[in-house]
C-alpha cells in the first residue's frame, strides 16, 4: 500500500497523486515522498526530485529516471530491472537487495551508494574500496562464495591491492580450496613485500607453503583439521588484516 505522504514542504502531494495514476511526473518534486511498494513500471520520472524518498520495495521496472536526483533515497529491495538511470545522482541511496539486472547506470555511478546484495552490479559499478568493503560485509555473514566475488571485483579494480588478495584467499580457503588459497596469499605477500611491509610479507609466504604442503580430503568445507603444521591457525591469524574495511585509494 503506497502513503499519499510528504515532509514538510518537500514533495508536491499533487506531483504524487499524478505520478501514481498517470505513470509520469518528469522533473517533479518529491523529496521526501513515502513510496513504498509502489508500482511504478515503466515510470517517466525524468529529472524528478526524490532526494530521501522511500521508494523501498517499488516496482521501477524499465523506468526512466534520466538525470532523476536520488541522494539518500531508499530503493532497498526495489525491482529497477532495465530502469534507465543516466545522468541521476545516486549518493548515499540505499540499493540494498535491489534487482538492477540490466539497468542502465554511467561508470561508477555507485561509488558512494549502498548496494550489497543487489543483482546485477557488475564489477564497473563500485570502486575498488566499495567492492572490498561489499566482500567484507559478505564474509562478516559467513557467505563465502558471495565475499569472493566480490574480492574478485575488487582485484579486478586495482590488482596492486595486496589486501584484496588476502582477503581473497581467505575466503577461499573457508571454502576448503586451500591450492587457491595459498596462490592469493603468496601474491599478497608478493605485493606486500614490494610495498616495504616484510614482517606481513613473511607471514603469508610462510602461510602459502603450508597450506601447498597440506594434504586434504577431497569434497571438505573450511580449514578442518587436515590442516597440519598449524596452516589454517597462521592463515586466520591474517584475517583481521583481510577482512577490513579499507578507504579509498588506500590499500
Amino acid at each position: 500500500m503506497v502513503l499519499l505522504a510528504a515532509g514538510a514542504g518537500a514533495a508536491d502531494l499533487g506531483a504524487l497523486q499524478r505520478l501514481l495514476e498517470q505513470g509520469r511526473c518528469e522533473g517533479c518534486r518529491l523529496q521526501d515522498a513515502d513510496l513504498v511498494h509502489a508500482q511504478l513500471r515503466g515510470a517517466r520520472l525524468r529529472g524528478a526530485q526524490l532526494q530521501r524518498a522511500n521508494l523501498g520495495r517499488a516496482v521501477l521496472t524499465g523506468a526512466d529516471l534520466r538525470g532523476a536526483d536520488l541522494r539518500e533515497a531508499v530503493l532497498q529491495g526495489a525491482d529497477l530491472a532495465g530502469a534507465d538511470l543516466r545522468g541521476s545522482r545516486l549518493e548515499g541511496v540505499d540499493l540494498r537487495g535491489a534487482d538492477l539486472r540490466g539497468a542502465q547506470l554511467d561508470d561508477g555511478a555507485l561509488d558512494r551508494s549502498h548496494w550489497e546484495g543487489a543483482q546485477g552490479v557488475s564489477g564497473r559499478a563500485g570502486s575498488w574500496a566499495d567492492l572490498h568493503n561489499a566482500g567484507v560485509a559478505e564474509s562478516q555473514r559467513g557467505r563465502w562464495p558471495e565475499a569472493e566475488a566480490r574480492f574478485d571485483e575488487a582485484i579486478s579494480r586495482q590488482p596492486q591491492a595486496a589486501i584484496s588478495w588476502l582477503a581473497r584467499g581467505l575466503s577461499r580457503g573457508e571454502q576448503g580450496r586451500t591450492r587457491e588459497s595459498a596462490q592469493d596469499l603468496a601474491e599478497a605477500g608478493r605485493l606486500y613485500r614490494a610495498a616495504g611491509e616484510v614482517d606481513l610479507a613473511g607471514q603469508l609466504e610462510q602461510a602459502s607453503r603450508r597450506l601447498l604442503e597440506t594434504r586434504r580430503p577431497a569434497g571438505g568445507n573450511g580449514w578442518g583439521s587436515a590442516l597440519l603444521g598449524g596452516a589454517a591457525g597462521l592463515v586466520q591469524q591474517l584475517a583481521p588484516y583481510a577482512l577490513k574495511l579499507v578507504g579509498r585509494g588506500l590499500f
